[in-house]
């Protein structure tokens, strides 16, 4: 299963992207302030342009692996090998203050928000339940505001 995320707008404090699975639409994200990190950068360069809690993990393609949270005691998707970050997940919020570099699922109905977030993420999480091949999440900046 490929996901793809689409950055489409970013914010001083929040950002906005096109979640698709295999290619096709699947939701709105929020995430935080995209500060243009990049997988290819060094481990050192993107922890000197990250501000912890308010920055939007570098784009690139990563493996997305079940696992149990702690955090939120069961399990989640997580988003494998950031380079500068640990323990980024998928999960339902509303605003970038519910999220500390995770992505956060939902519609976009609502000028720096998403609505109906646990719904979506429900859905999501019930579709990487059932594939039986692996996931991987490739993340890319494309803004048109």
């Amino acid at each position: 299963m490929r996901i793809t995320l689409v950055r489409i707008a970013n914010r001083p404090t929040y950002c906005i992207g096109k979640l698709y699975i295999d290619g096709k639409y699947f939701c709105d994200t929020i995430e935080d302030t995209d500060r243009g990190l990049k997988d290819e950068m060094d481990e050192k360069e993107i922890l000197q342009k990250k501000v912890k809690g308010e920055t939007a993990i570098p784009t690139g393609i990563y493996k997305v692996f079940i696992t149990w949270s702690p955090k939120y005691k069961k399990p989640m998707p997580l988003i494998d090998g950031v380079k500068g970050y640990s323990g980024i997940r998928i999960h339902s919020g509303n605003t970038a203050k519910d999220t500390e570099g995770c992505l956060i699922v939902g519609k976009n109905k609502e000028v720096g928000k998403v609505l109906e977030s646990r719904k979506t993420y429900d859905a999501l999480f019930k579709r990487l339940q059932q594939t039986n091949s692996k996931i991987v999440i490739d993340i890319q900046r494309k803004y048109t505001v």
